[in-house]
């Protein structure tokens, strides 16, 4: 199934996305592969296929919730490569 230039554009224009050319041209062909993939799965028969949330059966392992001690602070910033008083010092990352 093809999908136009209009139509990559029309979607670009919905989702406020600037595209070039390049990307434009780009977009369409990668949709139409991926809606031709979508035309090919569309094909199967899955009318005695048990519908799934998950292919591999799997059960939450959960733990007892247990009550400890919050105030772990002097061994949280014991870890800290660098600090100042109570707060990690990290390197500047943003210019004045």
């Amino acid at each position: 199934m093809a999908i136009t230039r209009e139509e990559v554009l029309h979607i670009a224009r919905l989702a406020r996305l600037a595209l070039t050319e390049d990307e434009v041209s780009l977009f369409t062909e990668q949709l139409g592969k991926i809606l031709d993939y979508m035309a090919k799965l569309n094909e199967l028969d899955v009318a005695d296929v048990e519908p799934t949330a998950h292919a591999i059966e799997m059960t939450n392992v959960l733990r007892e919730d247990v009550v400890t001690n919050g105030d772990q602070r002097e061994e949280i910033l014991s870890n800290a490569p660098d600090r100042s008083g109570d707060c990690f010092r990290v390197p500047r990352i943003l210019e004045d």
